[in-house]
């Protein structure tokens, strides 16, 4: 499936990896302040209710910390986790029988892989350097499946066959998946606090700074004036990130919920693959899903963007920019993708942490 580049708003709290916050051990830490409209939203999609959507979110909360003890002591025979949120479930791919025996000491269910995640990434990374045909739109990593996927364009078979037998890599180690669509950036950019570009343009403000918000790279380069501030860096393609100044109005830590109110956030705590995540968005309002992949690559007409969360959740032209969020913990904010919220699509998301750590910002919560 094709990508497009969206643009949106977001208001939230998430640091930059060093700051971001950590669950407290409160069993109710992962469900305390969460929007009622994202637990109805979140509930909908899991074909539950609001207590079962709570239970997720703890379940989601307490699978970060079982993750990073695995990642920990599985060294590089590390291949990924993932969640099963239907039967509470937090899955460990391992290439040694070491590594899946401390992954199952680590409170996960061990699964035989044979490429580490470091195997996986260096592929992706070499795709990356390389001349890609215009076949290929986008590739990702899908650690349950335990390889590379590599995205191709109607009749783009044999080419993106010739290009991936250049690679050398592994048997089993790259898949491609036919039928997708080339990428582009979609023409309307609007969004729940929509601000105006050079007025000319419109985005929507992203999670809140202290100082300012961020938003997609995609909707302004440095220097360009929006209704409430400055672009004081921007970085499109490569990454869809970018942040603005708004030294006379206040931002807050929260993102709209289209329903008269906001959803409060209270960290970026990354979720796992396969975790439930809701996102918020000007043009569909709140829409959930499912984290599929980390570091995923799409290519826009303009260029490549690297580094992305791919999703199964939908998006519209509009919900550029938009958060998406797991319970209160902030993940991103909307690059681009495709499908539509009838039939169902992919989206990719900017990962939130990556833009506070690049340019020093610190996430407003509430």
């Amino acid at each position: 499936m094709g990508a497009a580049a969206l643009g949106l708003f977001l208001t939230t709290a998430a640091t930059a990896p060093a700051l971001a916050q950590t669950p407290t051990s409160s069993p109710d830490a992962a469900v305390d302040g969460v929007d009622a409209q994202l637990l109805e939203a979140m509930a909908a999609d899991l074909g539950t209710d609001v207590a079962g959507a709570q239970d997720v979110l703890r379940f989601q909360a307490d699978a970060v910390g079982t993750a990073d003890e695995v990642a920990a002591v599985s060294g590089d025979a590390f291949a990924g986790t993932w969640l099963d949120e239907s039967t509470r479930t937090v899955y460990a791919a391992a290439t040694t029988d070491a590594a899946r025996a401390a992954a199952a000491d680590a409170g996960a269910v061990p699964v035989a892989a044979e490429h580490s995640l470091d195997d996986l990434e260096a592929i992706a990374a070499k795709i990356e350097s390389s001349p890609v045909p215009d076949v290929i739109p986008s590739w990702w990593i899908d650690v349950e499946a335990n390889d590379l996927v590599v995205d191709v364009v109607a009749g783009g078979d044999q080419a993106a066959a010739d290009f991936v037998a250049t690679l050398d890599a592994p048997a089993g180690a790259v898949r491609l998946e036919t039928g997708a669509q080339a990428p582009e950036t979609f023409a309307t950019i609007q969004g729940g606090v929509a601000y105006n570009i050079n007025n000319q343009s419109r985005c929507s403000v992203g999670f809140a700074v202290q100082g300012g918000f961020v938003t997609a790279g995609h909707c302004g380069v440095a220097g360009d004036s929006t209704t409430y501030g400055t672009f004081q860096g921007s970085s499109f393609p490569g990454n869809d990130y970018a942040w603005v100044s708004t030294p006379n109005h206040t931002p807050v830590g929260s993102v709209s919920n289209y329903a008269g109110g906001s959803v409060a956030v209270k960290g970026s705590t990354a979720a796992a693959v396969g975790a439930t995540v809701c996102r918020s968005g000007s043009t569909t309002g709140w829409h959930c899903g499912q984290i599929q992949g980390f570091n995923s690559t799409v290519r826009y007409a303009e260029g490549s963007v690297s580094g992305l969360i791919r999703t199964n959740v939908c998006a519209e032209p509009g919900d550029s920019g938009g958060s998406l969020l797991a319970g209160n913990q902030a993940q991103g904010v909307t690059s681009g993708g495709s499908g539509n919220c009838s039939t169902g699509g992919t989206t990719y998301f900017q990962p939130v942490n990556e833009i506070l750590q690049t340019y020093g910002l610190r996430l407003l919560t509430s």
